[in-house]
């Protein structure tokens, strides 16, 4: 038997690559996206009473990587990338059915007509997500404290100390300006994280590394006191 599955709304979120999203929601509080509904569900009784909620659980198809296929067994990252798991005892991307689950705040609703959008906090979603179905949050329900965790029974270790270069500094007030957000602190909270594969965790190797955060380039190295942001360098047009 197969299913036919349609998107319902699409994300836009400053995440334009896989590499540097955080590994879970709610670690990047900063992090601030849109879900936009398209036609024929963006008509406002869609969303009626949802206001009420403060989080929404979505439904979202791992688009990134659907045309690398599934596998079998994965290495978490949680494990150092070295352990492999079934993929059903992971939260991996390379699934039979390329479908994802995620949590995030719901900061707000905005109607105009058609154009319906729900403001996000705490996206781990890359940057033109598909989604497929938003669901109210009922902490009762959906929050079990007394659940088993696996290999990942508590929260990551405790975040790198973040420091930015002069340059970096001033890019930061640029684009927050720009973009009406916290990008510093944005920047904070995704590195801290530090986004590399495990196994290189508490190495200082002599590399830059980069990711693509809204139109720029954010470039850091890994030093002996933690992590310092060299720069954001804007993105050329045909990039």
């Amino acid at each position: 038997m197969k299913y036919s599955l349609s998107p319902i709304g699409a994300i836009t979120s400053p995440y334009k690559e896989k590499f540097g999203i955080p590994r879970q929601p709610g670690l990047v509080t900063a992090a601030r996206a849109t879900l936009t509904l398209l036609p024929p569900y963006n008509l406002p009784e869609t969303v009626r009473g949802l206001e009420g909620f403060s989080h929404v659980w979505l439904i979202f198809v791992f688009h990134g990587t659907q045309a690398q296929g599934w596998k079998p067994t994965v290495r978490p990252p949680r494990l150092g990338g070295n352990a492999r798991l079934g993929v059903f005892a992971t939260r991996s991307t390379f699934r039979p059915n390329p479908i994802g689950l995620t949590v995030a705040e719901l900061c707000g609703i905005q109607v105009s007509g058609s154009n319906i959008t729900l403001e996000l906090a705490g996206a781990d979603l890359l940057d033109g997500t598909p989604i497929l179905d938003i669901k109210p949050y009922l902490p009762y329900a959906d929050a079990l404290p007394q659940a088993r965790a696996g290999f990942a029974p508590d929260a990551p270790l405790a975040p790198q100390p973040v420091v930015f270069s002069a340059q970096a500094s001033q890019q930061c007030a640029q684009k927050q300006a720009q973009w009406q957000s916290d990008i510093r602190v944005l920047i904070e909270q995704i590195l801290s994280q530090d986004p590399r594969p495990s196994y290189q965790h508490g190495q200082v190797v002599d590399r830059v590394y980069a990711m693509r955060l809204y139109d720029f380039d954010l470039r850091w190295h890994y030093t002996a006191a933690g992590i310092e942001v060299l720069e954001l360098a804007d993105l050329q047009p045909d990039t």
